[in-house]
């Protein structure tokens, strides 16, 4: 008896349509899986065949083979559990072939049967439904436990299902089962954060720096002395983040499905990652045996930010170059190349010299020493960072001083209007912030009048800037412009974009 389902294989954030076939005949009892299955696939076998068991299920010793066709895309991951099971069932006569609630021409099962027969969560179930979609898959069932997850999605019947049994007779019309339905709740509520820029005294030109970055998406550089509160304002900096719109949630939650870490809950706020400075180049670009997304993934639309960045090995933090640039990450493997996005906002802190106090009587460090510690970041990275801030000492007087500081509420209004301006503008070209904007569209959105052209071409002649630098300023300038709610960019929002790109030649060449 021959029996066939359908199931959606996950290569990055791609899917495949895959055929499982059964076919069971009289012969030596065995049991195969053909069709590239890796071993987490080949292992189902004990787990599905129990699984049939403890359903109060019989199934006659016979020749069993499965194939997973097409056999050239490698299979990998415990969801192929449910479509094996449900074609062996059909292929044993225990389900219907032909059912009134389900097409199998267009159906597609998904899910991780444990041994008492029921059907665990799955990791990838978002983007395992959207790319079903674009398959032309009417129906998909998915484990229950993954029904908050599933509630994103429109445009296709979704059933979540507690065990075997259940599924079972559903297909046999015994039972009737409701659909998930789109559920928005956890997109709209409200996000409530600990950490409040009202908490900082003083820093204002920090605040201010970081108010744009989060406006445009820009990467920030904070160096100063250790306790000048560089980390502090960083991990501040989610607060004022720009709500994400619907399309950039569907992004991140699928990212973090695929690496395990939805928890059954929709991820509604950008993202902020902030690894230890061990951290491996695999870990953070992302890799493996079978590639998952590695930090800079799952700071997608979001934050990643590295402190003490010197700390981190020069060789992780140049895998970092490309990424910055492409938005997106390819892990090449012998089976097949991975493709994640990473779109994210890179943030980080360092101290000016080993001592932490360099330009004060408290550093000891030589000119070369000091040369020597900031050698550990590279310049083609260094001329990826859009806005670079010193944050010096403030006067104790301030900090005990009882000021009303401006709440993350406030600022993230601003934000959130600025944000808003940019979508506006971009809405035709995919982009959501200034700094997505590519050459071409450059010419289109940052026209400069011809004092601004003369102001950058000094400040590119004196500062020695690069091609790339130049069109950083120009980004960050228009992100100025539209806090400003200036349609055109003016020579005022030009030299503060230019003030963000000088420090490094103010403040890196070990003069003190």
């Amino acid at each position: 008896m021959l029996s066939e389902v359908k199931t959606i294989a996950l290569n990055g954030l791609l899917g495949s349509l895959i055929s499982v076939q059964v076919d069971i005949s009289s012969g030596m009892p065995n049991w195969n899986i053909v069709g590239l299955p890796d071993a987490s696939v080949k292992e189902s076998k004990e787990r599905i065949r129990v699984a049939i068991r403890n359903s109060n299920i019989k199934l006659l010793s016979k020749k069993i083979v499965v194939n997973l066709a097409p056999a050239d895309i490698r299979k990998e991951g415990a969801y192929f559990d449910l479509p094996i099971a449900i074609g062996i069932l059909m292929a044993s006569g225990y389900i219907k072939t032909k059912s009134k609630n389900i097409n199998f021409e267009n159906t597609a099962f998904v899910g991780e049967l444990l041994l008492n027969g029921k059907i665990n969560s799955i990791n990838g179930v978002l983007p395992i439904c959207i790319e079903a979609i674009k398959l032309g898959v009417k129906t998909i069932i998915i484990p229950k436990k993954n029904k908050e997850e599933a509630s994103l999605i429109k445009g296709i019947k979704i059933y979540g299902v507690d065990s075997l049994k259940e599924i079972m007779d559903f297909i046999n019309e015994k039972i009737y089962l409701q659909q998930i339905e789109i559920n928005k709740k956890y997109i709209n509520r409200k996000n409530n954060y600990n950490l409040d820029f009202r908490d900082v005294k003083g820093q204002e030109n920090v605040k201010r720096a970081l108010e744009i970055a989060a406006a445009g998406g820009h990467n920030f550089m904070l160096i100063g002395s250790p306790g000048t509160g560089k980390t502090m304002l960083a991990k501040r900096l989610p607060s004022i983040l720009p709500d994400p719109t619907f399309e950039e949630l569907l992004e991140i939650t699928k990212i973090h499905s695929i690496a395990g870490l939805v928890n059954n809950e929709i991820i509604n706020k950008r993202p902020f990652r902030i690894p230890h400075h061990t951290i491996s180049s695999t870990a953070l670009v992302g890799g493996g045996k079978n590639p998952k997304p590695g930090e800079i993934s799952l700071a997608h639309y979001g934050v990643l930010f590295l402190d003490e960045f010197p700390e981190f090995r020069k060789s992780t933090l140049e895998a970092l170059r490309t990424p910055l640039e492409d938005k997106e990450i390819i892990i090449n493997r012998l089976q097949a190349n991975v493709k994640y996005p990473c779109n994210f906002m890179l943030g980080i802190s360092l101290n000016p010299c080993a001592c932490g106090y360099y330009g004060t009587n408290k550093c000891k460090c030589s000119k070369e020493s000091v040369q020597r510690y900031l050698a550990k970041i590279s310049g083609p990275l260094l001329d990826r960072i859009d806005i670079q801030v010193l944050v010096e000492n403030i006067d104790y007087k301030k900090i005990i001083k009882n000021n009303k500081e401006e709440t993350s509420e406030q600022i993230r209004k601003r934000v959130n209007k600025v944000r808003n301006i940019q979508l506006e503008r971009y809405k035709k070209e995919q982009i959501f912030s200034n700094s997505d904007l590519m050459p071409n569209l450059m010419e289109k959105y940052c026209k400069l009048n011809d004092k601004c052209k003369s102001i950058l071409e000094k400040a590119a002649d004196r500062l020695e800037l690069s091609t790339r630098a130049y069109e950083k300023i120009i980004k960050v300038a228009r992100t100025i412009a539209d806090m400003d709610d200036s349609s055109q960019i003016k020579e005022n929002h030009l030299l503060e974009a230019i003030q963000y790109r000088s420090l490094d030649k103010k403040y890196y060449i070990g003069e003190k």
